[in-house]
């Protein structure tokens, strides 16, 4: 019988920040001997790392996680998951709930708290949607990546290559290559349209 831990982040921020750190603390002192840890979307348990750890758990085994949305995030998967980790005889400890078992009472408070962490998931998801959605209205507004370089600094770097050659601005601009190439092209195409 083996002790494991799964502690998971959505992000690469909260990997760097005290999240992770927080999960792996709290399951090192729950005794873990193996923890799996994960940076992957909470809104499918279909992860490449739970999928490989719950295809090692053996009867009589322990599954730890800190809080129930780092295991799932929607009733109908969660729910599943943990029903089928108790009927292979697989302990599993929500460590602010205590352990899962197929009492009614458990089944209970397990399925209202997955729909509290899918309502969470689904209120995030509407409030970026709001946000987004609200910045479109903008008039600098642009969807994706904030550009590196100003429009500044690109007119700029445009007019260094009327006397030097990409090679040199991108040295004296740290404005790469492709990027001169593609603005210059750009810059062509609005002339041309005029």
């Amino acid at each position: 019988m083996k002790t494991y831990g799964y502690a998971r982040v959505s992000t690469i921020k909260q990997i760097a920040g005290n999240s992770l750190e927080e999960q792996e603390s709290v399951l090192s002192g729950r005794g873990c001997q193996q923890i799996v840890v994960e940076q992957y979307t909470g809104k499918t348990t279909d992860r490449p790392k739970l999928k490989e750890l719950i295809s090692i758990l053996q009867p009589g085994d322990t599954l730890i996680v800190t809080k129930l949305d780092r295991l799932a995030r929607t009733v109908r998967e969660g729910s599943e998951l943990i029903q089928e980790l108790i009927s292979k005889d697989i302990t599993v400890i929500i460590d602010n709930m205590g352990t899962i078992s197929n009492k009614t009472m458990d089944k209970l408070m397990l399925n209202v708290l997955l729909a509290f962490a899918e309502f969470e998931r689904d209120m995030i998801i509407e409030r970026t949607q709001a946000g987004k959605a609200v910045a479109r209205t903008k008039e600098d507004f642009r969807d994706g990546r904030p550009k590196k370089y100003s429009k500044v600094q690109i007119e700029h770097a445009l007019e260094l290559l009327k006397n030097h050659s990409f090679t040199q601005v991108e040295q004296l601009t740290g404005i790469s290559k492709s990027t001169l190439i593609r603005a210059k092209r750009n810059q062509q195409e609005k002339k041309n349209a005029i």
